[in-house]
């Protein structure tokens, strides 16, 4: 599975029911427009996500994942762990990480404070 894809399955999956607005997802995600669509339809071709029309808004639509996409992000979130764990957790010391961790609480709660 590619980190894009990976990267669409794992944020349908921390949304209720598993759909995400196109324009939401894109947004989380930093993609433009045009490689939302692509790499949606190519996803739904391959049957990971399929993409519903929104009732309330005629321009909008949904991302949904599918049972297809929830078996895959799931067999392949061992090998991401694994990745993570070998290519930065392995190369840190507990003290270090808990350095990194304080750090990132730091700036996600100025990140937090600018957009309230």
């Amino acid at each position: 599975m590619s980190a894009a894809d990976f990267a669409v399955l794992v944020n349908l999956t921390d949304v209720p029911d598993g759909r995400q607005r196109y324009q939401d997802l894109g947004r989380v995600l930093e993609w433009e427009k045009s490689r939302m669509s692509h790499h949606i339809a190519r996803m739904a071709g391959r049957g990971l996500v399929v993409r519903e029309e929104c009732p309330d808004d005629a321009r909008g639509a949904f991302v949904v994942i599918t049972d297809a996409g929830r078996a895959a992000v799931e067999a392949a979130a061992p090998r991401h762990v694994e990745a993570v764990r070998e290519l930065f957790l392995d190369h840190v010391t507990p003290a270090e990480l808990r350095m990194l961790a304080d750090i990132s609480e730091r700036v996600v709660a100025k990140l937090d404070e600018d957009v309230a």
